[in-house]
């Protein structure tokens, strides 16, 4: 494996006396597209909201190796999140949700400029009185935001209601959100969940496209083998909540590790 961008080192994660994951590790690399995959209750969305800030791992570390070097995501939390995290999202790390979560009542141009208010903030009296800084943060941010629309095939919707976009294009307009943000890292919970064959297909190249154009690294769950197989470079396969393959598509399609979870039988009889 090339430089990871993120470590997943021993992670434990309780809540009370369930242990939801236990004992973790896995690594996704830099400029590549890795999927966590597993039964219902393998654990998967638990170590996602690890790795995204939502919560805090009793044990462990997850690192994300970013301009500045490796940073504990752990340290940066200073208790656990319900709501998303702004220190996550600047160590660049995004994410988007299996229930799509746009601000439906607004335009689907302010969806992208709500996502950048951590660059655009400023003191009340640089807004009130419109400064040169205020300005030139609100243009670029402007410009960042149909960037991202056009990259994937929204401009045409920017002064829509997001509300009002047909679901496929809701799922893109929150991945162009994310964009938004510059991350490093691009976490996708379920992004094909509701999407028929035509939009999923779409979606595959939209993320292809990401990590081939922009130099994005993906971490993704899905339940859609189909997509997984197609987009994925790499593939983590957990099972009540531990880790029971880890490689490339063909090498965990083949796991009879990983068939005996998806079938519910004995690895032996898998082998037998």
């Amino acid at each position: 494996m090339k430089t990871p961008i993120l470590e997943v080192q021993n992670v434990t994660m309780r809540f009370g006396g369930i242990v939801a994951n236990r004992d973790v590790s896995f690594a996704a690399e830099r400029g590549a597209i890795t999927a966590l995959i597993g039964p219902n209750g393998a654990g998967k969305t638990t170590i996602f909201n690890c790795i995204t800030g939502f919560y805090r791992a009793s044990e462990g570390r997850i690192l994300l190796n970013g301009r500045n070097g490796p940073q504990d995501i752990g340290q940066l939390m200073t208790r656990p999140i319900t709501g998303g995290s702004h220190l996550v999202t600047r160590a660049g790390i995004a994410r988007t949700f299996q229930n799509i979560r746009l601000f439906k009542e607004m335009s689907v141009v302010e969806n992208l400029l709500v996502a950048q208010h951590l660059a655009t903030r400023n003191n009340l009296l640089s807004g009130v009185f419109r400064t040169r800084a205020y300005r030139a943060a609100e243009t670029e941010a402007v410009d960042r935001a149909y960037f991202w629309l056009s990259q994937m095939n929204l401009a045409s919707d920017a002064n829509r209601l997001a509300g009002e976009l047909p679901y496929g294009r809701q799922r893109r307009l929150e991945i162009a959100r994310a964009m938004c943000t510059s991350p490093a890292l691009i976490c996708l919970d379920e992004p094909a969940a509701g999407l028929n064959p035509s939009e999923t297909r779409e979606l595959s190249e939209v993320i292809q496209r990401l990590c081939a154009e922009h130099d994005l690294s993906v971490l993704v769950i899905e339940h859609d083998m189909g997509l997984v197989m197609r987009i994925a470079d790499h593939i983590v396969v957990l099972d009540h909540g531990e880790v029971i393959s880890d490689g490339t598509p063909d090498s965990v399609a083949n796991d009879p590790a990983v068939i005996a979870a998806y079938l519910g039988v004995s690895e032996e009889e898998v082998t037998a």
